[in-house]
């Protein structure tokens, strides 16, 4: 029974998102509660596990997905991104102007969510093709596979970020771990396949874009616009790091049973080196200190204060007129907030009807490789619903309770939820449109090119981190 109720929920989503054209929030809303009702729960608890799944799940990730979103806006109103564009082409080469464009969808991708890391640097695409003489699909399908590997595998974006929390992940080892499939991805996706399909002649209209133009002296240096953009990573990344070489701390009750801070675990993982304690107790304080800046909320707001006096007030600049534009992000990531809090109401409701329970015992059963599984699961609800988004929230409460029977690494269900997620684009999928539109294609070539380099980068990533799965429990 329980299984059917999942089943009639899935169906009932789908039907409000595809076919009655409900909002993706609002669709995730009614749903929660039909799953509760058909559970047997009453509306009281039906509310009280709604509102708490909303709670809990805005209370990890909003902070990271405003900061996150101010950052973006500040490189892009900066000319940080233009910067990192046109500088390392300038630097690398018209013969590597792909690999130039590739490295400049990743960096700018990792802070900036898609659609305005998109539309920043389409325009120069256009400009690239002009000066150069060569394709504009050519330039343009290295630059957008970067761009959707980072939505799809990297946190700070909002999906992989919020699944790794309802994993039980860590966010800081889903980034290391997730720069493994994002390489092969977007050589495969975004160069490889521009052989087969990027010399498709296009010409975008011009007036779907106003093209932003910088003046030569109005850009910041190189390498202060890159520092902006990956600082949050290069201190995610550290605290990956730490926890691989010196182990995972404690939950912060049991080092309260244990009587011990977290500098004093690090002093004890150090002593086995043979340190004297004039180096230890200095040492494990740092170490300490880079844990707590590697936490996604500290990371993305040490980026964003380094970008406000750098990059952001620079040349005459104050700072009303940069937390103006700033403040001007949170529009286009209001709506995914609420998409990410309707996911957490139906995780939530699943979990306290007991219907997780159920698919936990009954997943040990099963046969199929729960990292293939959460892909087949994401992918189809991508082909139905046509939001990757959506298609990662939906399947992480489903796959949870089996992630758990099969002891799978959590990382790597993060990772093989994202890679489901982004597969078979096509008419319900908003991405599959600008693409179109933009570019000037038509729908027969926005298959060619699009469809086929999502797909590739979803089927890339499973592979690769199926083979992960060797070495990594």
């Amino acid at each position: 029974m329980p299984l059917i109720i999942v089943g009639i929920g899935i169906a009932l989503l789908l039907l409000l998102i595809s076919k009655w054209k409900f909002n993706a929030f609002l669709a995730l809303l009614f749903t929660s509660f039909a799953v509760g009702l058909l559970s047997g729960m009453n509306l009281n608890d039906i509310l009280d596990s709604i509102l708490k799944g909303i709670g809990d799940t805005m209370s990890k990730v909003l902070l990271i997905l405003a900061l996150g979103a101010m950052l973006g806006k500040i490189l892009e109103e900066s000319g940080a991104a233009h910067a990192i564009s046109l500088k390392l082409i300038d630097k690398m080469g018209l013969q590597n102007i792909q690999y130039a464009l590739l490295i400049t969808g990743f960096l700018v991708g990792l802070p900036m969510m898609y659609n305005a890391s998109f539309l920043v640097l389409v325009p120069l695409i256009f400009t690239f093709g002009y000066i150069s003489g060569l394709p504009v699909l050519w330039l343009a399908l290295p630059l957008c596979s970067a761009l959707s590997v980072t939505h799809c595998f990297l946190p700070p974006h909002p999906a992989p970020t919020y699944v790794s929390f309802l994993y039980n992940a860590d966010v800081n080892k889903v980034l290391l771990y997730g720069l493994v499939p994002a390489i092969p991805a977007c050589l495969f996706g975004g160069i490889w396949l521009t052989r087969f399909s990027g010399r498709i002649q296009t010409e975008g209209p011009s007036t779907l874009f106003k093209p932003r133009t910088f003046e030569k002296s109005e850009l910041p240096g190189l390498g202060i616009s890159v520092l902006c953009a990956i600082t949050p990573v290069i201190l995610m990344l550290l605290g990956a790091l730490s926890d691989i070489a010196l182990g995972v701390p404690p939950g912060k009750e049991e080092m309260v049973r244990q009587g011990i801070s977290l500098s004093g675990y690090y002093a004890t993982q150090l002593q086995p080196l043979g340190l004297s304690d004039a180096w230890i107790y200095p040492l494990s304080r740092l170490i300490t200190f880079f844990k707590w800046m590697s936490d996604a909320n500290m990371a993305l707001l040490s980026a964003l204060i380094l970008s406000l006096f750098t990059i952001g007030i620079r040349k005459g600049g104050n700072m009303e007129e940069v937390m103006k534009y700033a403040g001007n992000s949170f529009g286009p990531v209001s709506m995914i907030l609420l998409i990410i809090a309707g996911g957490g109401a139906f995780s939530q409701v699943l979990k306290d009807s007991q219907v997780i329970g159920y698919i936990r015992t009954a997943s040990a059963d099963l046969h199929i490789h729960p990292l293939f599984m959460a892909f087949l699961v994401a992918s189809l609800f991508r082909l139905a619903v046509g939001s990757a988004t959506v298609a990662t929230l939906t399947t992480a409460p489903i796959m949870f309770p089996i992630m758990q029977q099969s002891h799978t690494s959590p990382e790597l269900m993060v990772l093989a939820t994202g890679a489901g997620s982004v597969m078979w684009s096509h008419f319900n999928d908003s991405g599959f449109w600008m693409f179109k539109e933009y570019f000037g294609l038509t729908v027969r070539q926005t298959f060619q090119t699009w469809t086929v380099m999502e797909s590739a980068i979803g089927l890339t990533g499973i592979v690769t981190v199926l083979l992960m799965s060797l070495f990594i429990s």
